[in-house]
């Protein structure tokens, strides 16, 4: 347990910023839909004006911007990005840190197995993700209903922030996956959002094309898409499937690669 403590200690600066990131993102966000100085509807039919690839790469054009619910729609595709950029970022360096701050050999000291160490580690990257979920969910709920009226977003919230979290554990084990099979530890976190980034990009071009759409089991920002949860959707049982054996194997994986791989001392 001392590993977990010490794991929460060395991100908890890290935490703290991008909790208040994700705070703030909610406030100013929702901040603007209860300042609209015109009517939702008005705005919808300024955004149907909007070339669709524009309406496509931000986000607007599927949901019902005169409701909270449908800004909030908006809103958590960025806040779905910043996550799981924490969460692959995190999966990584959690690996990377220990050779690239020259801490293995002292942490290998230690009469612990290497398994025993990134399960601890693991378990630490989860409460992260947890915190920082947990905050976002928080702050949405409080603030989103606040500026709602008579509309309870709760229910739609906490459906929304499931498949948050299961996206934030699969780029952890991402992450995590490519610093542990990594030759170079200075690369492990570059890896990991550069993969990020082209799923996200992926997820774009499938909704400029349709043609594409047999394409989105191969993005995970397809799985949990905000217009189909708030529509009364509880997630794809496949898209739920393929993300958690998705996060098994990697997983997996990462323990057979962290066990075997070199540690550069």
């Amino acid at each position: 347990m001392n590993i977990v403590m010490r794991e929460m200690k060395a991100n908890l600066r890290s935490l703290i910023f991008w909790s208040v990131g994700m705070v703030l993102m909610v406030l100013i966000s929702m901040g603007k839909y209860a300042a609209m100085p015109i009517s939702g509807q008005a705005i919808n039919e300024f955004v149907s004006q909007i070339p669709k690839a524009l309406q496509v790469v931000m986000g607007v054009g599927v949901f019902d911007l005169s409701k909270a619910s449908g800004f909030y729609g908006v809103l958590y595709q960025y806040l779905l990005l910043i996550a799981t950029i924490h969460s692959v970022m995190l999966g990584a360096s959690m690996i990377a840190k220990e050779e690239l701050d020259k801490t293995a050999e002292f942490l290998f000291t230690k009469p612990v197995s290497r398994a025993r160490v990134l399960r601890f580690k693991l378990v630490a990257a989860f409460l992260n993700l947890v915190i920082l979920n947990g905050v976002t969910l928080l702050s949405s709920i409080l603030i989103c209903n606040q500026v709602a009226g008579d509309e309870d977003l709760t229910g739609d919230i906490l459906i929304l922030m499931g498949g948050l979290f299961i996206l934030q554990v699969l780029f952890l084990s991402l992450g995590a996956v490519l610093a542990a099979i990594s030759k170079n530890p200075k690369t492990a976190q570059a890896m990991a959002t550069v993969v990020l980034l082209i799923t996200f990009l992926l997820a774009i071009f499938i909704d400029l094309n349709a043609k594409l759409e047999p394409l989105q089991y191969f993005t995970p920002f397809k799985y949990f898409e905000a217009q189909d949860l708030l529509n009364g959707g509880d997630g794809d049982p496949i898209f739920v499937t393929i993300s958690l054996v998705l996060s098994t194997i990697f997983i997996g994986a990462t323990f057979w690669g962290y066990q075997r791989r070199d540690l550069h001392l």
